[in-house]
């Protein structure tokens, strides 16, 4: 903290000897001048005389008011105080010196650095930076001669120095090796870089609070929460048995394991969630965040949005579509009874008495969502998944036989899509046989850019969902008319 003088205690004291003697001063002096005049006047040279000693005593004058004002103000300082090197007062506060002065940062970049012309691009830079004083303020330092404008930051503590994440409004034209390469320059190592766009000028705190939010809401938001939460990152959720009632693995303790890019936080539905990023290591803050949304969604329990539409079939019949969870494992087992083998098997792709053990598996909130169709008594009658695949998004579907070629199909598949877009997924895909036209047709009703790949009679189509493939949105009435047209054909 600086310390702060008043103007009072800085003020010269007033002696009221200095103008005595001053006027004493003044008057020998007229004294004196007087006796020369008179002698002066009498000679024969006695006016040139006279002019010169006015023009000296001028001359006097005007020197001795420029040195009393010179050492005047000097003198108005106060003891001890060098302004030629002010910091702030920030060596008497040692967290603050360690990030010295950031001053820098708000220089006008035009001073030292390019010229801010031809537009900005948004980065998030990390990097690490040693726990000495004034390490921070090189860094911004060197940014702002580089016109780079510091939006947000944020720190992470390790036990050798500490991660700054910042969030940068840079020149377009400044790349990222750019960035690294000042950013090492002023003794950032480890840096990482990254594009960024306007969802990133949220700050930590909303955006932590809006993750929390949606985890709250619905239990299969968490897997998304934590890859928003961590930025790009893969994770895999580790069932506690397999399909067949075997261990997998060790399962994480309840207070979780950080093992730099490997983050292993125990699942409060039944096993492991494993969290990836091998581009950059976990730091403790990070490990802290996951933990705590993942303790909040085992604080709360099973629980899905209870919002519901109400279709009405081209027939008169109407179905609902809901989410689903693992408290409809029974209606779902009852709708397998149901279905014929050819159903179960183009939808499992393997032994029709195994269908029943994916079920449980499908219905978890941690693999993805699930939409169920029911009819006004209640039975259920199709269910639609989309299922968190690492990095990638499958869509799944299963339709009773006796509402098959109705455009139900076509319907969960439209709603699973965007719900894969919502969640910021590149594409989805479906793993299906070339016989199944049905499931063909519905993957090319969404109009999206498809690629087929087929492997050993196994047909698997990817919908790319970039921004702006997907055309204008028709009316849903239309679109449910036309697409149980099309299932009909």
């Amino acid at each position: 903290m600086t310390d702060v003088t008043s103007s009072k205690s800085t003020r010269r004291p007033h002696h009221w000897r200095h103008d005595l003697i001053e006027l004493a001063a003044l008057f020998t002096a007229v004294v004196v001048a007087d006796t020369i005049a008179k002698t002066i006047a009498k000679g024969p040279d006695g006016p040139y005389l006279l002019v010169f000693s006015a023009i000296a005593l001028v001359a006097t004058a005007a020197f001795h008011t420029w040195w009393a004002r010179r050492h005047g103000h000097a003198s108005h300082a106060p003891p001890g105080d060098d302004t030629s090197g002010v910091t702030g007062g920030r060596s008497t506060t040692p967290a603050a010196d360690r990030r010295g002065d950031t001053g820098g940062a708000d220089e006008d970049p035009a001073v030292d650095g390019p010229a801010n012309s031809g537009g900005t691009s948004l980065w998030r830079m990390r990097t690490t930076v040693a726990d000495t004083p004034g390490s921070l303020a090189a860094l911004c330092t060197v940014l702002a001669r580089q016109g780079v404008d510091i939006l947000t930051l944020q720190t992470h503590p390790l036990a050798d120095g500490t991660v700054d994440e910042f969030l940068l409004r840079a020149p377009a034209g400044l790349s990222a090796q750019d960035l690294a390469r000042e950013t090492a320059a002023a003794g950032g190592r480890d840096t990482w870089t990254e594009r960024a766009d306007a969802h990133d000028l949220v700050d930590t705190p909303t955006r932590v609070l809006g993750l929390a939010t949606r985890t709250a809401l619905d239990a299969a938001e968490l897997p998304l929460a934590l890859r928003q939460l961590l930025g790009r990152c893969t994770l895999h959720s580790v069932p506690a048995v397999s399909l067949t009632g075997r261990p997998i693995g060790e399962q994480a303790p309840v207070e979780g394991v950080l093992e730099e890019t490997v983050m292993r936080l125990r699942d409060p539905h039944g096993g492991t969630i494993i969290v990836e990023r091998p581009y950059l290591p976990f730091t403790p803050t990070e490990f802290a965040r996951a933990r705590a949304l993942v303790e909040l969604d085992a604080r709360l329990g099973p629980r899905v949005p209870r919002g519901q539409d109400v279709l009405t079939l081209p027939e008169g019949n109407e179905i609902t579509v809901r989410r689903a969870d693992r408290r409809d494992l029974a209606a779902a087992r009852a709708m397998h009874d149901r279905c014929s083998a050819r159903t179960l098997g183009l939808r499992y792709h393997g032994p029709v008495g195994d269908a029943d053990r994916y079920l449980d598996h499908l219905l978890s909130p941690r693999f993805g969502r699930t939409l169920a169709v029911q009819t006004t008594s209640g039975r259920l009658v199709a269910l639609g998944h989309l299922l968190w695949d690492g990095d990638e998004t499958e869509v799944a579907l299963m339709v009773e036989d006796d509402w098959q070629r109705r455009g139900i199909g076509s319907e969960l598949l439209g709603r699973l899509v965007a719900m894969a877009e919502e969640a910021g997924c590149d594409s989805v895909y479906a793993v299906t046989q070339s016989s199944n036209t049905g499931m063909v047709a519905a993957m090319r009703a969404l109009n999206l850019p498809l690629d087929y790949q087929i492997e050993e009679g196994t047909l698997v189509i990817t919908a790319r969902l970039a921004s702006g493939s997907r055309p204008a949105a028709r009316p849903p009435q239309e679109q449910w008319h036309e697409e149980v047209r099309r299932a009909e054909r």
